[in-house]
């Protein structure tokens, strides 16, 4: 049964798959209309916030990952997931959970955006690198040929051109950007979380029969990420506020660009697929949680 899902391929159509195209672009679209260049002149005004969200993310994140694979030591496959999430930037909708749970929603739009732009490079490099670092998924990357090149045409294509155009929108049409962005942004996240639930539904029998290969794998290591974020951010002495927003920045990862990435190059490989589909789920979940407890909170400073 292991060795099955190494080896397992998610059942996912071509017309699927532009649809989940369609939907990352429109949700970094929208996240975009509410960014304005000053957004970027207060991160560089203050960076060592920025530094401790871009090192958390994208240096702690998929190193802590790496240290608690080598530990737990899951099927390769399943290893190759948590390095695709972990190499992903975080999640649009962590600017909600952000603003509900008292954080600092300023930070966490200005620094979604900043590691959307850096994702371009950071993905493929962590992907790769982390990857390779591991016999078992060095194994799959090989057997794969992934292109570092490719994936950061894909991930410019999603991510950063939505990214620009938005911002653009945004400058130059702000009325406009505004009210598409009441429209796009709760539209956008319903259909993404439809799509989802219709490749769970058409993949059921997978789902239920390896579910419980991933389900713990998922919560705890979406757990270490939220944590990572938070303590770390706790030991550069940023306020409870800022510790917050790079909690959720942190441990809501974008698990969408995940799955895209997935059936573009990995051709849906089971393991890696029920992982991160699994994690975009669940950390939806374990976010509004988070953000919920710490909005009953008194705030501190």
């Amino acid at each position: 049964m292991e060795e099955n899902l190494d080896s397992l391929e998610i059942n996912f159509d071509t017309e699927g798959l532009w649809v989940l195209n369609i939907t990352l672009a429109i949700i970094m679209f929208g996240v975009a209309l509410g960014i304005t260049t000053n957004d970027f002149k207060r991160l560089f005004s203050n960076p060592k916030i920025l530094l401790t969200g871009i090192v958390s993310q994208f240096l702690l994140l998929p190193f802590v990952t790496f240290i608690f694979i080598k530990l737990v030591n899951p099927m390769p496959s399943i290893a190759l997931g948590m390095m695709m999430v972990a190499a992903c930037p975080g999640g649009n909708i962590s600017n909600f959970m952000t603003q509900m749970a008292k954080g600092n929603a300023a930070l966490s739009v200005s620094l979604t955006a900043f590691a959307t732009l850096i994702s371009l490079v950071m993905t493929p490099f962590n992907l790769s690198f982390w990857g390779n670092l591991y016999a078992p998924t060095a194994e799959i990357l090989q057997t794969i040929q992934l292109s570092p090149w490719q994936l950061v045409k894909l991930v410019t294509l999603i991510l950063g051109i939505p990214l620009i155009i938005g911002m653009w929108v945004r400058r130059h049409k702000a009325v406009l950007a505004n009210k598409l962005a009441k429209i796009l942004k709760p539209i956008s996240l319903i259909i993404f979380m439809l799509f989802i639930v219709i490749a769970f539904y058409d993949n059921f029998d997978i789902f239920i029969n390896y579910v419980h290969y991933v389900l713990l794998l998922v919560i705890a290591h979406n757990i270490l990420a939220i944590l990572t974020g938070f303590y770390f951010a706790k030991a550069m002495k940023l306020s409870f506020k800022n510790q917050k927003t790079l909690a959720i920045e942190t441990g809501i990862q974008n698990s969408g660009l995940g799955l895209l990435l997935i059936f573009s190059f990995f051709h849906g490989l089971g393991g890696m697929a029920l992982l991160v589909a699994f994690w975009a789920i669940w950390d939806i979940f374990s976010g509004l949680l988070l953000a919920s407890y710490w909005s009953k909170q008194k705030v501190k400073s």
